[in-house]
């Protein structure tokens, strides 16, 4: 009995959170950068739940966005489904659901704080890197042991900081591929991996009403923001496509290591 009262305490108050204007300035700017960065321009969606972290509490802000990025999911995939790299998705997805797994697992042991500050530095570092190289860099090749294991990397910061997209990146991007084909591979790649992730939020007993009813109001600027992304996207060429990833990869990594360091 208590515990469910507690937990009416709970939905009731969040229910006035989300009510307050407040919450929907943050959240519609949020919601519009996943959907753009599900229509191509990879790196920035990872500024959502700490934009909406400003009205509510993350783990919060992450159940909300969760449904918004698998509807997300089924329209980045569908305009790309033929732009993969099937090799490279065995590689990493295997990784990915260990990562997944051992993120759950850890979750109470973990600290959210040092994962994000230690993957905003490789992240800053190896954007640095890729720049200084510039467009002359000789591609690298997909080796399975490094795939499986920066899935696993992915998962794992993802499933603990929603911080997946880096460690992605940093296996992905020196491979070089055609644009349309980094962006289907990223796209199924974390379609799968945000499936992945619903059993661990369901334990959790995030999936409440007030949750759901939330992202179903944000479902629409959902949809229209990837639309937007996926249009703006196929007009930048691949050179300027790749140093717009390098970029936000920058500012990605300024943002993680800002924030560790704060919550440390």
């Amino acid at each position: 009995m208590v515990e469910a009262l507690a937990s009416q305490r709970q939905s009731v108050s969040l229910a006035a959170v989300l009510a307050d204007p407040y919450f929907y300035l943050a959240a519609i700017p949020a919601v519009i950068l996943l959907g753009l960065a599900k229509g191509g321009f990879a790196g920035i969606g990872i500024l959502g739940v700490p934009l909406m972290a400003l009205v509510i509490s993350p783990v919060q802000a992450a159940a909300i966005l969760l449904p918004i990025l698998l509807v997300q999911d089924v329209v980045s995939v569908w305009v790309f489904r033929r732009d993969r790299d099937d090799r490279l998705l065995w590689q990493m997805l295997p990784g990915a659901a260990l990562g997944i797994g051992a993120g759950y697992g850890l979750a109470a042991l973990v600290s959210v704080s040092m994962v994000e500050l230690a993957v905003g530095v490789i992240t800053l570092v190896f954007a640095v890197q890729r720049m200084r190289a510039g467009a002359g860099a000789v591609a690298s090749v997909a080796t399975a042991w490094r795939g499986v294991a920066m899935g696993a990397a992915a998962g794992f910061s993802s499933q603990i900081a929603h911080a997946g997209g880096p460690p992605f990146q940093m296996h992905v991007v020196p491979l070089k591929l055609e644009r349309d084909r980094f962006i289907g591979t990223s796209a199924i790649f974390f379609a799968v991996v945000n499936l992945m992730k619903v059993p661990a939020y369901s334990a959790l007993g995030q999936f409440s009403a007030v949750n759901l009813q939330t992202a179903l109001v944000l479902m629409p600027l959902a949809i229209a923001s990837t639309w937007i992304g996926v249009l703006l996207v196929k007009k930048v060429d691949a050179v300027n496509f790749y140093m717009i990833i390098h970029i936000l990869m920058l500012v990605v990594g300024i943002k993680l290591v800002w924030d560790g360091l704060a919550a440390i």
